[in-house]
């Protein structure tokens, strides 16, 4: 049985009150984890020093140490690539191949920005020979990290690199139902000569990342989550008019003309929609289809759903895993009724597999829906399961009509041999992401975030390091003189 802790001002230590939650593994509901439940009193600890370590030791570090630091961060993933991967999918329900492929990612993302933060220099500006002018970059100061449960240790990276980068300390919460990789990571941190309070890891549940938002101490707020939370933390984080970056996933159309190569559409529809059962952000689950070859699509779609081989994670021939908890269980089997009531067709799935290995755990069949149109709530709303909705469109115009009448606005994707139809489309799609002949590829170099009600900011890519930073202009004057306009 795994026990976890808070990490605060350099030290391993149990929440003040000594609450614990229970953590179960999605596949089988069994409890692997006792994790640390911290409260508010806990978060302002450790929110209380990564304000010390800010104001104190770590703002004398230089863009070297810190480059330095990402670097040894990326090494000590490598080392345990391994048995990150496997607490990943003990406790996400993914399949281990995937979240080998995360493990990767993640170290990758490391030595990005520690690349990016080495090149760091402030501009010079024109200005008269007895000025020195500078444009620079500075830390924000003490930053909360609020990320999800679907890519605990990915999202988490996607926030630690650039804040710790850029010279800012750290308070993280993760996901109080998928906190294992965090904790691991953090261990990782322990190991190395980081000034007390640098980084801090406070795990609980709605009342820590509130605090972390309503906090006057905290200068930045960065959140993956849903749509509601987001909207709170974004109200919280005026007291003091912090920063905040938010993104809170999407209903992404994946958009297939007629005249594509049908055989990787159709495969793609798949990886678009039920990698990690459908739980990813930008999940192509809004399938959108032109009608001339809408019902041999479908018709193709629903030959694959049945081979699709459903199970644990650990086994090799696992393609997917479980979702991840029975709150998300029930929504996703609700939203599925609700379309079937609106007039959508199942054509597979819909329901818990078979077999007496499926009746513990938060199990789904690979679901199709059919003849779904734009207005039902089931093409407007977020599933965040493994289901593709399917609808038709007729004509380039009605396509991207229907794909941007959405509040949403994270992702897209466009399959077309025409490639003039392609930037067309890439150019009048409201996303921040618009993929043509491909669905789910991402970089570090590449930015990452929405429109809309996607969210705020953009994570990854050299944005994604400014977000971290203050904008200053330096100004010297090197030979002052009296002017003399009031008066000698």
């Amino acid at each position: 049985m795994i026990q976890t802790q808070l990490y605060i001002d350099g030290q391993w230590q149990s929440p003040i009150d000594h609450g614990t939650r229970a953590i179960h593994n999605p596949a089988d509901e069994a409890v692997i984890a006792q994790a640390a439940e911290a409260t508010r009193a806990d978060a302002r600890l450790a929110i209380a020093a990564a304000r010390k370590a800010f104001d104190g030791p770590w703002r004398q570090t230089t863009i070297r140490d810190r480059a330095k630091l990402l670097n040894k961060l990326a090494g000590l993933i490598d080392r345990d690539a391994e048995q990150l991967a496997r607490l990943e999918s003990l406790n996400t329900g993914k399949t281990l191949t995937e979240s080998r492929t995360d493990m990767g990612d993640i170290a990758a993302t490391f030595r990005y920005f520690a690349g990016l933060v080495a090149s760091e220099s402030g501009a010079v500006n024109e200005a008269p020979h007895h000025v020195i002018s500078r444009t620079l970059r500075e830390p924000v100061g003490v930053c909360g990290l609020i990320t999800p449960w679907n890519y605990p240790l990915l999202q988490a990276a996607w926030k630690i690199a650039p804040a710790l980068g850029a010279g800012n300390t750290v308070v993280i919460k993760p996901s109080n139902l998928t906190p294992l990789t965090t904790h691991h990571f953090t261990q990782l941190v322990a190991e190395l000569d980081l000034p007390p309070g640098v980084f801090n890891l406070v795990t609980g549940g709605a009342e820590v990342g509130a605090e972390l938002a309503e906090s006057l101490d905290v200068d930045l707020v960065s959140f993956t989550g849903g749509a509601f939370a987001g909207e709170s933390i974004m109200k919280a984080a005026t007291g003091n008019f912090k920063r905040i970056g938010l993104e809170l996933g999407g209903k992404n159309p994946n958009i297939v003309f007629a005249d594509a190569d049908l055989d990787a559409a159709v495969d793609y529809a798949l990886n678009a929609a039920f990698f990690h059962a459908g739980q990813v952000c930008s999940a192509g689950s809004r399938l959108m289809v032109e009608d001339s070859i809408y019902d041999e699509f479908v018709s193709r779609l629903a030959e694959r759903l049945p081979r699709i081989v459903i199970g644990n994670g650990f086994h090799a021939e696992t393609r997917m895993g479980p979702v991840q908890s029975a709150q998300q269980h029930e929504k996703i089997l609700g939203m599925v009724q609700a379309g079937i009531a609106e007039g959508a067709r199942l054509v597979h799935g819909g329901k818990r597999p078979a077999g007496d290995v499926f009746k513990k755990g938060f199990w789904l069949e690979p679901t199709l829906l059919a003849d779904v149109t734009a207005d039902m709530k089931i093409a407007k709303e977020e599933i965040f399961g493994p289901v593709i909705t399917a609808e038709r469109f007729r004509g380039e115009a009605e396509a991207l009509r229907a794909a941007n009448d959405t509040p949403y606005g994270l992702a897209a994707a466009v399959w077309t041999r025409d490639l003039d139809k392609a930037n067309r489309m890439s150019r009048a799609l409201r996303f921040g992401t618009v993929w043509v002949n491909d669905y789910h590829p991402y970089f570090p170099e590449a930015p990452w975030g929405g429109y809309k009600a996607s969210g705020i900011g953009r994570e990854l890519a050299r944005i994604g390091l400014d977000e971290y930073t203050e904008l200053k202009h330096s100004y010297i004057n090197l030979a002052p003189k009296a002017m003399g306009w009031f008066g000698a």
